[in-house]
């Protein structure tokens, strides 16, 4: 029902607009919205894996297909595929983009999309969380259960295929393939971080400090979320990713900014706003404000979270909240946001290309004070 929905919003989308697909594509190719545009091209690149050769589809496969990528791929921000096509025409400095480069900075974008639903498809299973974009995770779905855990590594199968079709004549192809395998390594080793530290029946405060968590982070969450769809626009521009590694350390400090956001909002943000219902406190997680409320805590508070952190109970969950309150880690938070905010800027207004500048700051102002 979904995939029938979806395709016919994609219609009355184009339709209302007056518009055809070539026409939302003038429309963000000239700079203006990207996103219907965007969005439009998700059907195609789903019927290129519908339509794969390497695998013979039964009825069956390919509902289950259409419905799992669904699902899971097109519903949420799409801020990072989207990102690698506003990067890419921020780096071509005015020249208008031809229909192809726009479309092949979207596939980009998708491929990233799809890589985004790999991990949260698999990390919700990990976490045994109940929402996801505002609708049940998708191993919570009826008849779905742990079959999750291979449509994960389907949506993973999913990107060389589509780099293949459309890449592979393309002079930095080895390269795009290079970056996303080496950002994927990067990523499953922070969650690894990420699971290790926090591993149920071996809780222990004491390893939660600054420098582990931001550890955990720069891995799990700065390289896919904010250096590779640079990297992606950087590539192709025909640039050497050896030379960006100035870039790459903003980002990466941009992404631990973006996760020490998503932190203080699984706390303090409105499940209605974020789209889920946050669970860090319950999970155990080496979470920024368990970090900040460690090295503020008195040996009363300690002990208030050594006794309530980690639990799955809403009355412990209340305490270890209204400990943070105590300790107005809200204030702690936006003084850090500012001061990120002010380093930042100096950080990307330092670098020599006028055009890189505005690809980082583009970045930076998508995200600053954030509610979702």
């Amino acid at each position: 029902m979904f995939s029938i929905s979806l395709s016919l919003f994609a219609f009355l989308l184009c339709f209302s607009l007056g518009a055809t697909l070539s026409g939302l594509m003038a429309m963000a190719v000239n700079g203006r919205d990207v996103k219907p545009a965007f969005l439009g091209f998700y059907s195609r690149l789903k019927e290129d894996i519908l339509s794969d050769p390497a695998f013979d589809y039964t009825d069956d496969a390919r509902a289950w297909i259409e419905r799992m990528l669904d699902y899971n791929v097109p519903r949420g921000k799409l801020n990072r595929g989207i990102s690698v096509v506003d990067s890419y025409k921020l780096l071509k400095e005015g020249i208008e983009l031809d229909d192809n480069e726009f479309f092949l900075s979207c596939a980009l974008g998708w491929c990233i999309e799809w890589l985004q639903a790999y991990f949260l498809v698999l990390d919700d299973i990990v976490d045994d969380s109940h929402t996801r974009r505002g609708q049940p995770c998708w191993f919570r779905v009826p008849k779905v259960g742990l079959i999750a855990t291979n449509d994960g590594t389907l949506l993973r199968n999913h990107i060389p295929r589509i780099l293949k079709r459309y890449f592979r004549d393309k002079p930095y192809y080895v390269d795009l393939l290079d970056l996303f395998n080496e950002v994927e390594f990067q990523t499953a080793s922070g969650q690894m971080l990420d699971l290790i530290t926090t591993h149920e029946g071996e809780q222990d405060l004491s390893k939660y400090k600054l420098p582990v968590y931001n550890r955990i982070v720069q891995y799990k969450t700065a390289y896919y979320s904010f250096y590779l769809p640079v990297a992606c626009a950087l590539l192709m521009s025909g640039e050497n990713l050896d030379h960006f590694v100035g870039v790459k350390n903003i980002l990466v400090e941009m992404g631990t900014y973006f996760q020490v956001q998503d932190d203080y909002l699984d706390c303090f943000g409105d499940p209605e706003v974020i789209g889920k219902i946050g669970t860090d406190i319950e999970d155990f997680k080496c979470s920024w404000l368990v970090v900040q409320a460690i090295e503020r805590a008195n040996e009363d508070q300690m002990k208030i979270l050594h006794e309530n952190y980690g639990k799955k109970d809403a009355a412990c969950v209340a305490k270890v909240k209204a400990l943070y309150k105590e300790l107005d880690l809200q204030t702690v938070f936006s003084e850090y946001e500012s001061k990120s905010y002010e380093k930042l800027i100096l950080n990307i207004e330092a670098e020599p290309s006028k055009a890189v500048q505005e690809v980082l700051k583009s970045f930076l102002h998508k995200i600053y004070k954030r509610q979702k």
